[in-house]
């Protein structure tokens, strides 16, 4: 097992400070010594071998149960050193079978029809709606943040992404937005309140969906917004404006020309429509086979080679993109540390294993915007090329319109779910 572990760990782990143990025998050290210490015991040889055979499912579930321990720093301190080694998303040579293997049938794993679809939605957002409540901001926004000032709360950083989106919206008094994958409806009861938008936002969570009506009631928002338990793809509609948050990475790679095209059925022929959704760096890949069985199944986060020839394939004009790197980053810590914060309640609500669970996604996914070539793409579309201003100085120009209508009407904030 020591000389197993040596010859494959060594060519691998070149930089930080690990220390592994397999039950009793001799520690063994990788990398060069600097960064954080991290030390990991394994219980037995049998759960370090069931690793490397497969590491990028199994690693995740032996965290899950408990199949090791760290002796020293986090599960955050150990995948930061584990990911961060090579080139953005390199995995072991012993792994590399496995990501080919994942690679050639990725079309099949993500075809997302609509039952399928529904399904794999009800798997993440469809659970106890009090878990989200330990981590999220306020507004319940589970979408990355965007961060003006390295110290910006997450509350406000919150807002910021909200108010970033509507000033690249261009939204106009009345204007009928369509929001594809609308959540627990933050977006798009700030969209109705502070931009006076007709908003119609759909979800394929109930959960979500119950919510979001609730809050649209209590905040006598109801003649202005409508939320909906409906498929994109079924909508027969003209909007003046589209905005997508956070769904985009649940369409599957089969499906970008279709979703293109339904929305320039749906956008005006003046519309502007802006989709934020997470991005790889590097080119096409596919999915990590533990988030895929464990968060998000059937999900997958594209690379723009993928996106761009889907939109010219639909006629539609991209306008404006633009790059968040390490923005999410800092939200998921922000999740994380806040969840860890509040893990208590969370085995009150699961179990021990859930915890862990969702303590490796948060982790897991942090470290993947570290040090693996994740991003967040903005890209603004429209059907004419006079649809938006010709330089970018609108967007800060409007940011700072909404920001005082902010100060002027903005409610004391209260937990979500309070």
């Amino acid at each position: 097992m020591e000389r197993l572990l040596q010859a494959g760990l060594t060519r691998f782990i070149r930089r930080g400070n690990l220390r592994l143990t397999v039950a009793d025998e001799k520690p063994l050290n990788f990398g060069d010594g600097t960064g954080t210490p991290v030390a990991i015991r394994f219980w037995n040889r049998r759960a370090v071998l069931r690793v490397l055979l497969n590491p990028e499912l199994r690693f995740g579930e032996a965290y899950m149960k408990g199949d090791f321990v760290l002796e020293s720093g986090t599960i955050a301190d150990l995948l930061s050193v584990l990911m961060s080694q090579g080139q953005h998303g390199e995995v072991p040579f012993f792994a590399r079978p496995q990501a080919i293997l994942r690679y050639g049938r990725r079309r099949l794993d993500q075809f997302n029809h609509r039952k399928r679809s529904r399904r794999n939605v009800a798997h993440h957002y469809d659970l106890d709606g009090r878990l989200y409540s330990l981590f999220l901001d306020a507004d319940r926004q589970y979408s990355c943040a965007y961060f003006e000032t390295p110290d910006q709360t997450l509350d406000d950083a919150q807002l910021a992404k909200k108010r970033h989106l509507a000033a690249k919206l261009l939204i106009e008094s009345g204007q009928r937005l369509l929001d594809i994958g609308s959540g627990w409806g933050g977006l798009g009861l700030y969209l109705a309140e502070y931009c006076g938008a007709k908003v119609t936002g759909v979800t394929l969570s109930e959960e979500q969906l119950k919510l979001a009506r609730g809050r649209a009631v209590e905040r006598h928002l109801t003649d202005s917004v409508e939320f909906r338990l409906q498929d994109y793809r079924d909508l027969n509609e003209r909007f003046d404006r589209i905005v997508s948050v956070g769904m985009f990475e649940h369409v599957g790679v089969n499906h970008y020309r279709g979703f293109f095209e339904q929305c320039a059925r749906l956008l005006s022929d003046d519309g502007v429509m802006v989709l934020h959704s997470i991005g790889r760096s590097e080119g096409p890949s596919a999915t990590n086979p533990w988030i895929d069985k464990y968060i998000f199944p059937g999900g997958y986060i594209p690379a723009l080679s993928e996106v761009l020839p889907a939109i010219e394939r639909a006629g539609l004009l991209v306008t404006d993109i633009e790059i968040l790197r390490l923005h999410y980053a800092e939200t998921l810590k922000a999740w994380r540390t806040r969840f860890m914060a509040r893990a208590e309640e969370a085995r009150r609500l699961y179990d021990e294993r859930f915890v862990r669970m969702w303590e490796f996604y948060l982790a897991a996914s942090e470290m993947a915007f570290r040090h693996q070539g994740m991003m967040v793409f903005q890209i603004q579309l429209a059907k004419r090329v006079e649809a938006v201003p010709i330089t970018r100085d609108y967007i800060p120009r409007e940011e700072n319109r909404l920001r005082a209508r902010e100060r002027n009407t903005r409610a004391p904030l209260r937990m979500a779910g309070e």
